[in-house]
Order: C-alpha cells, then structure tokens, then sequence
C-alpha cells in the first residue's frame, strides 16, 4: 500500500474534486462552483491523497463548540477498501474529540463502515431533509 498523505492543510483544485465526486455518481459534481465553495467554507475539511492524486476527502460543519456534522465522505471507487476512509474519519474523530455530538447521515451501503468507525444509530431518530439531488 503506497502512503496515504491525510492533511487539513491541503489545496484543493475544482476539476480534481468534480472527478472525484462523478467517480462516486454524486450529484454534487454537477455544480462546480456550489461544490467548491461549500468545501472551502467548511469548518474543516480533510483530504487523502496518494503520491499526489486526490483519492478522498470529507468535510465537516460546526457550531465550533457542541456540535459537528459530516455531510460528505468520498473515497475514489479504485480506491475503495483500503482503509482510506477510515484514515479519513479517524482524523476528523480525533479533531473533534471534545465535542458533546458528532453526527452524520450514512447510506445504507456505509453504515457498517460508520459503526466501525464509532458511530451508533440515534436513538429514535429520523433524518429528514429536503435534497434537491438525485443520487440517493
């Protein structure tokens, strides 16, 4: 397994995070600009890489002090099952350790990989939302 460069300080250029985004059919890809923004203006955002090419990302938004969301975990489809996604979350975990409530919205498909990764349903809860895509 080559080295897997996980960074908070990472530059992201749009083209790379809008293939990396059409790789995994998020409907994300097709607004660039929204796309772009919103990651930049997240409260962190988390990139992997391997010798230099983009193979995953997530973002977090916070109020900076209680609560943290993670709406986006993306590994590349040819990178999948090899541990970047836990390397990924592990550093966001690890970043808001003190936080009283980390949430996220899991698939069906990555709920398994989110329990592995310390997450547990909310109790009675429901997600909700309004979503204007078609990938889900």
């Amino acid at each position: 397994m080559p080295d897997i460069d996980i960074s908070f300080t990472d530059t992201i250029d749009i083209s790379e995070i809008v293939a990396l985004y059409a790789a995994n059919e998020w409907s994300s890809a097709e607004q660039p600009e929204k796309l772009i923004s919103a990651l930049r203006n997240s409260d962190s955002l988390v990139t992997a890489r391997i010798e230099g090419e983009l193979v995953g990302l997530a973002n977090a938004i916070s109020d900076g002090h209680l609560v943290v969301y993670y709406p986006h975990l993306l590994v590349h489809p040819d990178n999948q099952g090899k541990g970047i996604g836990a390397r990924i979350m592990s550093a966001m975990r690890e970043r808001y350790d003190s936080y009283h409530q980390q949430m996220l919205t899991a698939d069906v498909d990555s709920v398994k990989f989110y329990e592995r990764a310390g997450f547990e349903r909310a109790g009675k809860t429901v997600p909700m939302w309004i979503y204007a895509g078609t990938d889900h």
